[in-house]
């Protein structure tokens, strides 16, 4: 039997890597574990009762087509149907601006097909979603980090590297944002600070990607304005999904571009899947033109504001002193910070063995080297007491270690003082 066919890999392949959530969520199988490592929605927000009579409705008026191959573009109803919620959000789109993809996450593949050639450099924000840093190495894109702080990605470090990087022969293509409750530190960006990279983007000739897979879930305060509702030249293109509001496992998706844009990612799109699961169109669509989806996004609101309740109280019960976290006003996730001297991977290793998981700061960054003292926390998918078990488990192993490296440096601060009064002795005599 053949065996050892690296020699046949590309070079783009040999540097692809497994993700550390998708590795982690094998987890979710050992029995007893409580897992805040992945992104999942909690199953009972799913409306399967709903999707059921409407899958059947759909298949017994239009079976043979939406069984059907369909077109790149997407299904032409829903289309439609997304076009007028984004027109709600303050968008000036038509239905030539939309194509229906499978899952958010394919835009991110195929704006990696049309714009990156190796070593094209991508600005995203540090730490910034994991599945656009393996999206976009896979085309060997050169990422440009700027850090983040309560208000997203710190515009003011933006504008010093974007001046710098423009002076340069390989300018940035594209800056990568997630505004809205951002994957995994949980922040959002102000207004003030969307109109202002609209306007950065037309100065200094990039395209916006904005990703916003989780805008709809906002439990304190008041909804902003997508970045493309300030986009009057078409840089910014604007990719959503039906994965956390309805399913993930109808891997339904659409992205909003200028038309000279979406028509090289219709073409990609063809080389790629032809077109996305039309049955799930069709019942995605069903489901806007009943007007079930702002009822169902107020259900999903008030299951994950009450979780992320209970995540900021256990966090506040059984965390000890020394450890901060960010507290998002919506999305999936807490954003944690380590007291000096603790590693998350370390500690993911002792907790794994308590059976909890997490995600590790570093899987978050380009540089490996880097969020050794960050970790994120998931509390969509746990239920609710799962949720603060957890959170005891997890709080009891990093008590513990941080025991440790006490003890560890008195140790060695005992030693010291021990050496230096040896050594006086010695010189004494």
């Amino acid at each position: 039997m053949a065996s050892g066919f690296s020699r046949h890999f590309s070079q783009r392949a040999r540097e692809m890597k497994a993700s550390d959530v998708r590795e982690l969520l094998k987890l979710l199988q050992v029995p007893d574990m409580i897992s805040f490592a992945g992104g999942m929605p909690d199953p009972q927000t799913f409306p399967i009762d709903f999707i059921r009579e409407i899958a059947s409705d759909v298949l017994s008026k239009d079976g043979g087509k939406v069984l059907q191959y369909g077109i790149t573009e997407g299904y032409a109803p829903l289309r439609e149907s997304i076009t007028d919620r984004m027109k709600g959000k303050g968008m000036d789109v038509s239905v030539d601006n939309v194509m229906v993809v499978s899952g958010s996450q394919q835009v991110i593949d195929l704006m990696g097909k049309i714009f990156i050639d190796p070593k094209d450099v991508i600005v995203i924000s540090a730490p910034t979603y994991l599945a656009a840093l393996t999206g976009f190495g896979t085309y060997q894109a050169t990422f440009e980090p700027v850090p983040i702080d309560k208000d997203n990605m710190r515009l003011d470090l933006f504008e010093e590297r974007i001046k710098k990087l423009t002076k340069r022969s390989n300018q940035p293509k594209i800056v990568y944002v997630l505004p809205n409750f951002h994957n995994p530190a949980g922040v959002t960006m102000p207004e003030a600070n969307r109109k202002r990279l609209v306007d950065l983007a037309s100065e200094y000739d990039f395209i916006i990607l904005e990703d916003d897979p989780y805008g709809e879930l906002r439990y304190v305060g008041e909804h902003l304005r997508p970045i493309k509702a300030f986009d009057d030249e078409g840089r910014v293109v604007y990719m959503g999904t039906f994965s956390k509001v309805l399913s993930p496992g109808l891997r339904v998706g659409w992205v909003v571009a200028d038309p000279e844009i979406l028509k090289k990612l219709i073409i990609a799109k063809q080389s790629t899947d032809v077109c996305t699961n039309v049955l799930g169109q069709a019942i995605a669509h069903e489901y806007m033109s009943r007007k079930l989806m702002d009822k169902q996004i107020a259900k999903i609101r008030e299951i994950y504001g009450r979780k992320l309740r209970i995540m900021l109280e256990g966090m506040d019960e059984f965390m000890p002193d020394g450890i901060t976290w960010l507290k998002p006003e919506g999305g999936m996730f807490l954003w944690v910070t380590l007291p000096d001297g603790l590693e998350s991977p370390s500690l993911l290793e002792k907790t794994l063995k308590k059976r909890v998981a997490f995600v590790s700061g570093r899987a978050f960054f380009p540089d490996p080297r880097d969020g050794f003292s960050t970790m994120r926390l998931n509390f969509s998918h746990p239920a609710d007491e799962l949720i603060t078990e957890g959170l005891r488990r997890l709080g009891s192993v990093i008590n513990q270690e941080m025991v440790s490296k006490w003890d560890k440096a008195a140790d060695k601060d005992e030693k010291r003082m021990a050496d230096a009064v040896r050594g006086t002795l010695v010189g004494r005599n």
